[in-house]
């Protein structure tokens, strides 16, 4: 079996709308195209050998011991890797149970497609799942907890934290989005001009200065004792002279702890003598060059949550541990402990493993003690010097049981430090009563403080502590997302684009808007090229000075990695033709129409998708859709058009010259089409068809009909304001135009404009693109025989697998086929054909250049007009001196 393919998909897509996390491989099973599992010997026992496990994969047959079933009287291999992708992910501790496999069009080659919780993850599983089926299918041993491990090793390196993640869940269950910025913590929750970010617990609220004083623990003891809080009695330390005079005013016992440290690294506590002073000092100095040594309080470790000022949480906290029974070893005691189902590698669960390491070890020798000794029974022997979750330590929730003066305490101690979203460690007998009063003291206050405690804690209530994290930085009545309407379709994508980005501009938004020509943030372009996918979307949504989004959203881009947002207020469909099919296994026109489908289905709830009424696949789109829908169409008495009003909805129509919008029955014009620039005087019919659902957008947003009007009526079609459509430049015995049109349906509405253009010759200069079907190319070479009196053929700077000869022939088949007499000329380059057309241009005539790098090719013609257009000033105009 060969692995073809593997794309991520990290939002809606072709497989699914709801479910964002897939893989999909491309895989050729070879041989095993004739060989379903029935038909190999012991598939089946050794399947259910290596997974018993898999017994509660239902599949079709809806029934535990279903997928068995399946194997038994055989299914082909994509299948069962399908499956196995799935399980190996669960019990690595990531459970996904979503999963499809389907033929690709090509003889033995299917799409494998399941889903995935880490994307690194999911790719190795793809491949990991193969090497085990393959393994199954010869009957050779294979080593499935190496691959296991490494997943959980994957997943641990690169998930959210707990605290994080938690942050996330609780944004994603309030249909906030959000983006990950890097691979590790740092995370954007919102939109565009809305958007707060976060890194661990540390908002974008925070105070840096807080922050800085949390993170210097002898500044945070000073500003506390300054404010009358209870801390320990301490100094700063730099080396063993300085710790010697600090112990001789302190007394044992003394803790340790690095001065910029946090989550108790290089921390030692219970100090009792010069020797392990010096150890620790060691430890700590590996942190931080400056250690506080300070009086070690007795009494339990407790950890206060304060969120915007208010307690949200209370843990007791525990050191990982483990009771002597008289009988087994420290080492068996632990592995025992270790067997809790709740325990487990990292953060995979509510508690993490207890790891023996140096600071074990450190405790035991002080204790005179090692592994293999047996603790009396009933005897605790604590294996960690902190009481950390990451290091084993348990949680006990203690909320309701705060004493009021300590709630008091750390709220006033958050405002003190200056903290929106603070940890604070107390040592106390308890927090029952005051700490004034059983002598507890504040150990540390914590920026950054970990959540895993208190959303997971190993006894007690757990607390949703995310949710006033969320309601600080979105309260009620703000948004965290910004408008956004996507626009998808084979053509007039990018007009529409731009007119729509050019009427939102007009209403006084701040625009982000992506095209096929680039990423345009308030109207300057800061990417340039091919702009429709989801990495471009997500350029534009992570903006922080745009708060309006329109975005061009391309075929590519669904299939490569799905939508860049997870919904959209406004999506608008132009129309399906024929292009691009035979590429990523989309292979008719109704794949095609299933595939743009993917962005209407992407609208929210209470927005709406606008579709092409004249436009069969898109009009079908309707069906699968759970927001509200607009038409449009070019034909008033469309009995779609005319259904849909008189059903009380809206649709944008050409009726007696004007653009007019249906609200219902009742109609509102909005403007002549011989107004609009964008329609050539209505020459252009296909802009037309453009500006309708433009208008619609509008209308739905609430935009005033006079300042569309004005939207409609400044939006001049131009080098600059639509590079590449339509853009016409007038010489002095001949006219040009430079046009984007790349496939059938492109031509045919070149085709119509020029229908209405009087000129002769009318020459075009085209091109075959490499990787569409042969009956494709063909078709191009065909109605450019119809629309153009001669040919010119140059070639595409990127051939996409072909030869420059198989091009030409297909082309030249079409053309012939039409007109066998007409005039053909072959050029290699698109610039040498421009010379050409433009350098033998005659009186009269209309070129149209259909490009493949439009800004060149408007570079070109430009040099030509300025050439033409050159300014020279007459002496004779110069006044006397």
């Amino acid at each position: 079996m060969k692995i073809l393919e593997i794309r991520a998909m990290r939002g809606p897509n072709y497989w699914s709308i709801r479910r964002h996390k897939l893989i999909v491989m491309k895989l050729d099973i070879g041989e095993y195209e004739e060989l379903p599992t029935n038909k190999i010997d012991g598939f089946s026992a050794r399947l259910e050998s290596l997974f018993p496990s898999m017994y509660e994969h239902r599949c079709s047959e809806e029934r535990p011991g279903g997928f068995f079933h399946r194997v038994k009287e055989g299914t082909w291999m994509g299948h069962v890797i399908e499956h196995i992708a799935l399980e190996i992910q669960t019990l690595a501790g990531m459970d996904v149970g979503f999963g499809r496999t389907r033929g690709n069009g090509e003889h033995g080659v299917y799409n494998v497609v399941f889903a995935y919780m880490e994307e690194k993850a999911g790719i190795y599983t793809a491949k990991a799942s193969v090497r085990i089926a393959e393994a199954l299918a010869k009957g050779e041993s294979y080593d499935l907890e190496a691959d296991i491990q490494t997943l959980r090793e994957i997943r641990e390196d690169e998930r959210l934290g707990p605290s994080t993640g938690s942050i996330v869940e609780e944004a994603q269950n309030r249909n906030i989005p959000w983006i990950r910025l890097n691979r590790h913590s740092l995370v954007q929750l919102g939109y565009g001009v809305n958007q707060k970010r976060i890194q661990a617990t540390v908002a974008s609220t925070t105070s840096n200065i807080a922050v800085e004083i949390a993170c210097d623990k002898e500044e945070t003891k000073n500003i506390l004792d300054a404010a009358g809080i209870p801390v320990p009695k301490g100094y700063i330390v730099y080396d063993e002279e300085d710790l010697e005079d600090a112990v001789s005013r302190i007394g044992y016992p003394i803790v340790l702890k690095p001065v910029n440290g946090n989550h108790g690294r290089g921390a030692t506590i219970n100090i009792q003598n010069w020797e392990d002073a010096k150890v620790a000092l060691l430890a700590a100095k590996r942190v931080s060059r400056g250690v506080i040594c300070e009086r070690f309080i007795t009494g339990f470790d407790f950890r206060l949550l304060v969120i915007n000022y208010k307690l949200v949480a209370a843990a007791k906290r525990t050191p990982a541990c483990v009771t002597g029974d008289g009988k087994h070893t420290i080492q068996q005691l632990i592995d025992e402990v270790n067997k809790d189902p709740r325990r487990g590698y990292g953060h995979e669960k509510v508690l993490t493993a207890i790891k023996v390491d140096e600071m074990t070890l450190n405790i035991l020798r002080d204790k005179g003690l090692e592994l293999s000794d047996v603790l009396p029974a009933g005897e605790t022997l604590y294996l960690k010097s902190t009481a950390n979750l990451s290091t084993g330590g348990t949680a006990t929730d203690i909320t309701d049981l705060v004493h009021p003066y300590n709630v008091f305490m750390a709220e006033r101690i958050a405002r003190v430090v200056g903290l929106d979203i603070c940890g604070i460690d107390i040592m106390a007998p308890d927090l029952t009563t005051s700490i004034r009063e059983n002598g507890g003291a504040i150990l540390e206050v914590n920026a950054a403080p970990g959540f895993r405690m208190h959303i997971a804690p190993t006894d007690g209530l757990p607390r949703n502590v995310a949710e006033p994290v969320i309601d600080m930085l979105f309260p009620p009545g703000t948004s965290a997302r910004i408008p956004i309407i996507a626009v998808t379709g084979t053509n007039g994508k990018t007009t529409t684009t731009r007119l729509t980005a050019h009427m939102v501009k007009t209403m006084g938004y701040k625009v982000g808007f992506t095209t096929t020509d680039g990423i345009y943030i308030q109207n300057r372009m800061l990417q340039s090229g091919d702009c429709t996918g989801p990495v471009s979307a997500e350029f534009v949504l992570k903006d922080p000075t745009v708060d309006f989004a329109v975005l061009e959203t391309a075929r590519g881009g669904i299939l490569r990695s799905g939508l860049g947002y997870s919904q959209c207020d406004i999506a608008i469909v132009t129309n399906v033709a024929a292009d691009h099919l035979g590429l990523k296994g989309i292979n008719s026109l109704e794949e095609m129409a299933k595939l743009k489908a993917v962005v209407p289905e992407s609208v929210q709830p209470t927005g709406y998708a606008i579709l092409n009424a004249d436009d069969d696949l898109v009009y079908a789109m309707r069906k699968n859709l759970k927001c509200n829908i607009a038409l449009f169409s070019l034909d008033e008495n469309n009995p779609r058009i005319l259904r849909h009003i008189n059903e009380g909805g809206l649709a944008t129509i050409v009726e007696n010259g004007y653009v007019t919008i249906c609200k219902g029955t009742w109609k509102i014009r909005v403007d002549k089409v011989v107004s609009i620039p964008l329609t050539f005087s209505g020459k252009a019919v296909f802009n037309i068809q453009n500006v309708l659902p433009v208008v619609m957008a509008g209308f739905i947003r609430g935009f005033k009909i006079e300042d569309m009007r004005l939207a409609l009526e400044t939006f001049i079609p131009s080098p600059t304001q639509t590079p590449g459509r339509m853009n016409m430049f007038q010489f002095r015995r001949f006219n040009v135009m430079v046009d984007y049109a790349h496939n059938t349906a492109g031509f045919q509405a070149i085709a119509k404009f020029l229908e209405k253009i009087e000129a002769s010759p009318k020459v075009g200069i085209i091109a075959g693109v490499g990787d569409r079907r042969d009956e494709d190319i063909v078709s191009l070479g065909r109605v450019a025989a119809q629309m153009f009196d001669e040919i010119i053929i140059r070639q595409d700077k990127n051939l996409r697998g072909r030869t420059e000869q198989e091009i030409i022939d297909l082309m030249l088949s079409g053309i012939n086929a039409v007109s066998p007499g007409k005039r053909v000329d072959v050029i290699p380059t698109e610039r040498e054909a421009i010379d050409k057309a433009i350098g033998e241009a005659v009186p009269g005539s209309f070129i149209v250049i259909c490009s493949d790098v439009v800004p060149d090719a408007l570079d070109q013609i430009m040099r030509y007009k300025e050439e033409e257009d050159k300014f020279q000033l007459d002496p004779a105009d110069i006044p006397n001196r």
